[in-house]
């Protein structure tokens, strides 16, 4: 990526950035969501992949943000103001191992020997 689309898309250097990632944690702290939890395992293999290998507890954690966020979307509430606090929507636990995943499939794609 060029290093001016890096300044772009850079919070701390661009304004319109920051209020977009005001605006995006404020809409996931509503509902106790994490960015990481938006990614669909039907739609993208990787990240079903991703998620078979993370341990069961974040799976499960996962999993219980959102059944809790559906739930309070269709009683069309929020969380109380305390618990929205406590959130830490841009706190990942799916990128790393997605890097991992991304990358032994392209060393399969090349041919290469599988890392142990």
């Amino acid at each position: 990526m060029s290093s001016f689309l890096k300044s772009f898309l850079d919070p701390k250097k661009n304004r319109l950035a920051a209020m977009h990632m005001n605006s995006v944690s404020k809409r996931l702290r509503r509902y106790g969501l994490r960015y990481d939890d938006l990614y669909d395992p039907l739609y993208d293999l990787d990240v079903k992949e991703a998620l078979n290998r993370l341990p069961r507890e974040i799976v499960d954690a996962r999993n219980q943000r959102l059944k809790r966020a559906l739930d309070l979307s269709l009683k069309h509430e929020y969380l109380p103001e305390d618990l929205q606090k406590m959130q830490t929507p841009f706190r990942s636990y799916l990128q790393d191992m997605l890097a991992l995943v991304k990358e032994r499939a392209e060393r399969e794609a090349l041919g290469a020997l599988p890392l142990v």
